[in-house]
């Protein structure tokens, strides 16, 4: 007997989870996977395509060319191709003969709108930083703190449990006290129950969560309206009619009216508007799909810690709508699942559970840890009918 009671005990000093050492918040994921996918994505794209264009210019040179007259110099064609770069400017004239211009400026401020949507695509971010991380870190360390110390303090209880059996001579007292605690709910810890049932009333997060996609899918809304508006009008022009015939040289008339430039940087142009409409089109449903975990509960997480004494929000249905904080919390502790400890010992004990014979006894990690330790979960019976014979 004394031996199968070391082996008890031996088996449930194993089951405690270690203490802590050294700073948890370094390990915390503040950020969920496809939110750091979309962080990375919708700001970084920008970035490298800023680079493309600054190499495609440094590497080409100038980003047009105009075909001057003959009789002009080597420094003269260079004025040329400056002025008309920096007015890019196109002249024709329509049906009636008048002139008119067309301006062909978002060649020249594609790097400055691309840095432009970076910076924009990051205060989303900026904003869940300030305004969400400080609070999501000290739920998400107490929460955390708290799951792994109830099932710590479980096992702790059944270790107590054992002692008392083997320390007691009338197993009936020790049974009628295990019933008296359970029938006081004196295996409870109701502290962390309570904080999250407060967190379904509590909406600052969600809101911030909300508010971060919605930039998002405004962003992107303008990064359409843009490059449809501005782009698609000078998307196929490669060449255009320049005029610089400004200023003092307004009365020369050996320069021609109009001169002739062609955009070497078109290709550029069209493959960074093709590839800004096809990546960002990729990013919608992901920030759509973000949104649609906020209207469902993760029932798995919380199913595996019903194993904990006090821990039923879905046995007693306290889960109401579920677009409130506690949701935004269970999303992160499911991405934070490895610094979970006690998450992988209560998906065996589940697994065991849903599979032992005396299914309708086990409850709690108390439950089936007792009877892993050799006691029953509940008074044997032999005991029971004496009771019953001795009391008719």
């Amino acid at each position: 007997m004394s031996l199968a009671h070391t082996a008890a005990e031996y088996m449930l000093s194993d089951a405690l989870l270690p203490d802590r050492k050294g700073p948890r918040l370094k390990g915390l994921r503040l950020e969920l996977p496809l939110d750091r996918m979309v962080k990375f994505v919708a700001v970084g794209f920008p970035l490298l395509l800023v680079s493309l264009a600054f190499a495609q210019e440094f590497s080409s040179g100038s980003p047009i060319s105009c075909f001057c007259p003959s009789n002009f110099s080597i420094r003269q064609a260079a004025y040329v191709d400056s002025s008309c770069w920096d007015s890019l400017v196109h002249h024709e004239q329509d049906e009636s003969g008048q002139s008119k211009t067309k301006s062909l400026w978002p060649h020249k401020a594609l790097p400055y709108s691309l840095l432009a949507l970076a910076v924009a695509m990051y205060l989303p971010v900026l904003l869940w930083q300030y305004a969400a991380v400080p609070a999501l870190t000290s739920d998400l360390l107490f929460i955390i703190s708290e799951l792994d110390k109830s099932y710590n303090r479980a096992i702790r209880l059944v270790q107590h449990m054992l002692k008392i059996r083997q320390e007691s001579s009338d197993p009936d007292v020790f049974w009628d006290e295990l019933e008296k605690a359970r029938k006081e709910r004196y295996f409870e810890f109701p502290l962390l129950e309570r904080y999250l049932a407060c967190k379904q009333r509590s909406h600052s997060l969600v809101a911030t969560y909300l508010l971060r996609n919605a930039l998002l899918l405004l962003f992107t809304s303008a990064t359409y309206l843009y490059l449809g508006h501005f782009h698609l009008d000078v998307f196929f022009q490669e060449e255009f009619s320049c005029s610089i015939k400004t200023g003092l040289l307004h009365d020369e008339t050996h320069i021609p009216d109009l001169i002739t430039c062609r955009l070497t940087s078109l290709s550029v142009f069209q493959i960074v508007s093709l590839a800004s409409v096809a990546i960002y089109t990729l990013l919608v449903p992901v920030i759509l799909y973000n949104l649609t975990r906020l209207c469902r509960w993760d029932k798995r997480l919380l199913s595996i810690y019903e194993m904990l004494p006090a821990f039923d929000l879905l046995s007693r249905k306290m889960l109401g709508c579920p677009i409130n904080d506690l949701n935004v919390i269970l999303l992160f502790l499911r991405a934070n699942i490895s610094e979970l400890i006690s998450f992988s010992w209560l998906s065996v004990l589940c697994a065991l559970k849903d599979t032992a014979t005396q299914k309708h006894n086990i409850d709690t990690v108390v439950d089936f840890m007792t009877l892993l330790a050799g006691l029953e979960p509940s008074k044997p019976k032999h005991l029971t009918h004496g009771m019953c014979d001795e009391n008719p």
